[in-house]
């Protein structure tokens, strides 16, 4: 794993993204144990950073550069208007890592979105998930993490926790919402979906 690791750390950054039918993005990824030292580990939470940035998207697991382990980065500045923010329960997230996490629904009801993802580049569709997660992992350093996340971040919580487990976003999502991006832009980037699930009919 570490050759493979290093060996996709001298390419050019940002580092290729694997879109849908890759089979790495199918595998279950196997948790962080120590395959990597410190090093290693730390420029490959830094390629990744680099690469969500440049994408740009809010969240990056492992898999999606081809490295099958159980780590992922989220940052979220979350750029909206304040209308979409509210509806959406969308505050900024700081970047952080999460490796070899787990978690928890803790909320009645589910809330339901577009999303997307950058390894099914182009298209949009509806996802139900919990409103609130309780996340367990560990981040860079080692040490332990059990809190409570709400709002979009659960969302990227359950998105990317998703990708280590080899099950992508469309696996979850409503198929008859399904928009590529010119269109979601033109009909559908709303804060809520009631116009998509009227109009669509789902």
């Amino acid at each position: 794993m570490a050759q493979h690791v290093e060996s996709i750390l001298a390419q050019p950054r940002p580092l290729p993204i694997l879109t849908a039918g890759h089979p790495v993005l199918r595998i279950p990824a196997a948790p962080v144990d120590g395959q990597l030292d410190d090093e290693v580990l730390a420029d490959l939470i830094e390629a990744m950073r680099e690469t969500m940035h440049a994408a740009p998207g809010v969240g990056l697991a492992a898999p999606q550069v081809g490295v099958g382990l159980q780590l992922a980065v989220l940052e979220d500045s979350a750029q909206v208007s304040a209308e979409v923010a509210d509806a959406r329960n969308r505050q900024p997230l700081p970047f952080r890592v999460i490796i070899n996490p787990v978690y928890e629904v803790t909320s009645a009801e589910p809330a339901v979105f577009y999303e997307g993802c950058l390894s099914v580049p182009g298209y949009q569709a509806v996802v139900a998930r919990g409103a609130a997660v309780r996340l367990q992992c560990r981040d860079e350093n080692g040490a332990a993490v059990d809190e409570e996340v709400a709002g979009w971040a659960a969302r990227i919580v359950q998105h990317e926790t998703d990708h280590l487990r080899g099950v992508l976003y469309l696996d979850r999502a409503v198929m008859r919402s399904l928009s590529d991006n010119e269109h979601y832009v033109k009909y559908w980037a709303r804060p809520g979906i009631e116009a998509a699930r009227d109009m669509l009919g789902f």
